[in-house]
């Protein structure tokens, strides 16, 4: 049997040394297998013989059937090229070629039958076909053609020849060296139960349909496949994880809890945040360790939530941990968390790494000894000599910020596994939390509290700068606050870092009588500190910054958010700048300035912006308009996350379909044993990046 994972693609024929280099250069295909597995990103018809009567400049591509009348040189210089009048008896069509003239003279000849293939357009009321692809019928065998695949190259490929057309004929001859029946990936049962196509048909079809139906059948396959073994690898874990991880029964709720809900409580819980805290009430009560995602829109009121579990663990007599990724934000965590706890008898306390000396050796006997009940800490925390005498309960908070192995390090705090609730304000469409999160449990909070008012967002052009300044001053005048938002993006840092300075002296000299903070990533965490404090105790009335501002900045007084050249920027980074306003009673405002020349995309980014607020609305969006990107990274499972096929933007239905049949799989049989489910077992195997069980980690 062809070995395809260990067959290097060099011997195939028509690739050989230089070609091989070239595929494993620009597509990372190495092996048969690789090449395999590259699959088309379009197909066309190719069975269908248009009449130039029926054609318009609307249609995606046309294929003609008829002779050239005559050859025809236009033009001078660069504007010169070659036109081919081309008849089929029900009409005149002109071949176009910019390039390449001399060996179009020479190959193709008037009055000769040749089948041509391209993309129209209308030109004088004439149809055009550019640089046409051209074949005679009988070396074309059109009935046999079906849907043609198109293949992504790239520049460098087209150029030594390895265009779309040469690597569908490598890939042809590869499904002819295929004799045997390739290795199936999912048993016969599951395939049977499933009506799905066995894997080796699967993989000719998609190099080589013959009609839309076939081709379906192909993808619905392979992208089962993919997204089955994602699912089952992330059900078995959590499986496992469960079996081998008992949690602390927190059991009772007590009167911290009780005393906080009567009299603490600073407003009413939304229905989202008391559902909230049901579930993970359940997960601390029910003896196995609480891994859960919490995800709610920027001041959904997550925190609260945080904050009433960890009073529930308090009341069982353990300690809770809360970590923050900068000190800003765990300082914001630690005055809030003081504020809504006094008179509860809890013990507070913050450490950083700017905390030191008598005060650091406080904290560390505290939480050694018991008598520190709720700890707010940035990494700090996970230094050697940090040590709890009982911890229960730990918060994650903004988790995509911290490393899994960092994280890994807060289970060496505790005899058992603490319940972690890991908290993200970056709302993650449901499909993309079910594929990245599947191990995880998945709470949101999907209603914002009582009283606040959506944040208004308008579109401005750069050219209109003087009443983006005006309404800002007539806000300022009543006392509010405003940020000012530069892009910093890395390949042009100097130049941003300028375009920051330049805005910086225009704000300066614009609004002379008010006191402005500036902060980007460059400066020193003591400078950038000072500033942001000035600015959140209103010394300063504008903050002129870069995106470190998108989290952690709790600022009510600050109504208004302009963010400088807003087409730089993704939907979901948009989305968390305009979160650091609309966080008081007042008003506020998002205004976004672009140039007036836009991309299609750009333009759709800010439609959105400006039509709603809406958070998990614009994750939806942010996933159609960029796809899922690179995934690499966030995924913790063990397995590759790289979907070649499926798409976590319009396969959400198929993705919740194996989801559950993968848990129905585990249950059933934790560790693949049986011998119908063996097979999924050893493929599993195969898929493994790394030996090392992080997916027993949150």
């Amino acid at each position: 049997m062809l070995d395809l994972e260990q067959r290097d693609v060099k011997f195939l024929t028509g690739v050989g040394p230089a070609r091989a280099a070239l595929l494993a250069q620009e597509l990372e295909i190495r092996t048969l297998h690789d090449l395999l597995y590259y699959f088309p990103y379009k197909y066309i018809d190719r069975s269908r013989i248009f009449r130039i009567c029926e054609v318009d400049g609307t249609m995606p591509y046309i294929q003609l059937k008829g002779r050239i009348l005559s050859f025809e040189q236009l033009g001078e210089g660069r504007g010169k090229r070659l036109v081919a009048h081309f008849s089929d008896g029900t009409g005149v069509a002109d071949l176009v070629w910019f390039q390449g003239i001399r060996y179009t003279l020479d190959r193709y000849r008037p009055n000769v039958e040749y089948v041509v293939f391209g993309k129209p357009s209308l030109y004088n009321g004439r149809v055009n076909v550019s640089h046409p692809e051209i074949d005679l019928e009988a070396n074309l065998n059109l009935s046999e053609m079906g849907m043609q695949p198109y293949y992504n190259t790239t520049e460098k490929m087209k150029r030594a020849g390895l265009n779309s057309a040469a690597m569908r004929k490598l890939i042809r001859n590869l499904t002819d060296l295929i004799v045997e029946p390739l290795p199936e990936t999912l048993p016969d049962w599951l395939r049977d139960r499933e009506h799905l196509m066995p894997l080796n048909d699967a993989l000719k079809v998609i190099h080589n349909p013959h009609t839309p139906l076939e081709l379906r059948l192909a993808q619905l396959r392979l992208k089962f496949d993919e997204l089955f073994y994602v699912q089952l690898n992330l059900a078995r874990y959590s499986s496992d994880r469960q079996r081998r991880f008992k949690g602390f029964v927190f059991s009772r709720i007590g009167e911290k809890f009780n005393t906080f809900y009567s009299h603490n409580l600073p407003f009413s819980l939304t229905g989202a945040q008391k559902r909230v805290i049901k579930e993970i009430r359940s997960d601390m009560g029910s003896g196995r360790q609480m891994n859960r995602l919490l995800q709610g829109d920027v001041g959904s009121g997550k925190t609260m939530v945080a904050l009433m579990s960890m009073l529930i663990a308090i009341d069982n007599g353990y300690q809770t941990c809360i970590m923050a990724p900068t000190e800003i934000l765990s300082e914001q965590h630690y005055r809030n968390m003081c504020r809504y706890t006094e008179g509860l008898g809890i013990r507070v306390e913050l450490l950083t790494g700017s905390i030191r000396g008598k005060r650091r050796e406080a904290i560390l006997k505290g939480l050694l000894d018991g008598s520190v009940d709720i700890l707010v800490s940035t990494h700090a925390v996970l230094e050697d000599n940090v040590e709890f005498h009982r911890m229960g309960f730990v918060v994650i908070d903004e988790q995509h910020r911290f490393g899994v192995a960092q994280r890994a390090r807060l289970w060496t705090k505790s005899d058992m596994p603490p319940h972690v609730l890991v908290m993200t304000a970056t709302p993650i469409p449901r499909t993309l939390a079910m594929t990245l999160y599947g191990d995880l449990d998945v709470s949101v909070i999907d209603e914002l509290p009582p009283g606040r008012k959506p944040i208004q967002t308008e579109h401005h052009y750069d050219g209109n700068h003087a009443s983006v300044y005006a309404f800002l001053e007539r806000e300022l005048k009543k006392g509010r606050q405003a940020y000012i938002v530069y892009p910093l993006i890395e390949e042009s840092e100097k130049i941003d870092l300028k375009n920051l300075e330049e805005g910086y002296r225009t704000v300066c000299e614009r609004f002379s009588g008010y006191s402005v903070s500036k902060v980007h990533g460059r400066m020193k965490p003591a400078e950038k500190d000072a500033e942001m404090m000035r600015f959140k105790n209103a010394e300063t009335q504008i903050l002129v910054a870069t995106t470190v501002i998108e989290v952690g900045v709790d600022v009510p007084n600050a109504s208004i958010m302009v963010i400088e050249n807003a087409n730089r920027f993704g939907l979901s980074q948009l989305h968390q700048l305009r979160g650091r306003v609309g966080r008081g009673a007042d008003q506020s405002f998002c205004l976004l300035v672009t140039p007036y020349q836009l991309s299609e995309d750009t333009r759709k980014r800010i439609d959105i912006m400006t039509a709603t607020c809406d958070g998990f609305e614009i994750a939806e969006a942010d996933l159609k308009l960029r796809g899922p990107g690179d995934l690499e990274g966030t995924q913790q499972s063990g397995i590759a996350f790289d979907l070649r096929l499926a798409n976590l933007a319009r396969d959400g239905a198929l993705i919740e379909h194996v989801r559950n049949i993968a848990r129905e799989i585990i249950a059933a049989d934790p560790g693949l044993a049986r011998e119908e489910n063996v097979l999924m077992g050893r493929v599993l195997q195969r898929l493994k990046k790394s030996p090392f069980d992080w997916s027993s980690i949150s």
